[in-house]
């Protein structure tokens, strides 16, 4: 049986290092069994990959691509926050944020990049309830946000 950790090497994919708060908040924070992992934006070595409202600037497929990337970034802070991944029970909820266009109407589409990943990553514990929302704007300009909450032993 594979580790998480292993099969996000098999994605192809590397953890990245926790990207630094843009305020006021911590990364994670831990309560009895459960991480609450702050909103991720779509950061690579400290840099948005992308900015602007989907629907515009931002095509859905390219969102949906740095949905994913929210999404690994969350899984790096959880285990930042546990030390291994092999700690995480379940999944248990991911909330999506999508900066669109008044009339952008695919916000599931673009948060599925992330719940995808969860999955691949975790099995059928990455199957987790969500909410995938519409703003007018997130921080620094970013076109997605991601938070969740999972369960550890």
């Amino acid at each position: 049986m594979t580790t998480p950790e292993e099969r996000i090497t098999e994605l192809g994919l590397t953890l990245p290092e926790v990207a630094a708060p843009v305020a006021s908040y911590a990364p994670t924070v831990r309560s009895g069994d459960h991480v609450y992992v702050s909103g991720q934006l779509p950061l690579v070595e400290g840099a948005l990959v992308a900015t602007g409202k989907v629907g515009a600037e931002v095509t859905p497929e390219t969102a949906r691509e740095l949905a994913e990337v929210c999404a690994l970034n969350a899984i790096a802070a959880v285990r930042a926050e546990v030390g291994e991944l092999s700690k995480v029970v379940r999944v248990v909820k991911v909330g999506g944020y999508v900066a669109g266009t008044p009339d952008f109407t695919g916000q599931p589409g673009v948060v599925n990049g992330a719940s995808d990943l969860l999955v691949r990553v975790f099995g059928d514990a990455g199957v987790h309830a969500r909410a995938a929302v519409g703003v007018a704007a997130l921080p620094l300009d970013a076109p997605v946000e991601i938070e969740m909450i999972v369960e550890v032993r």
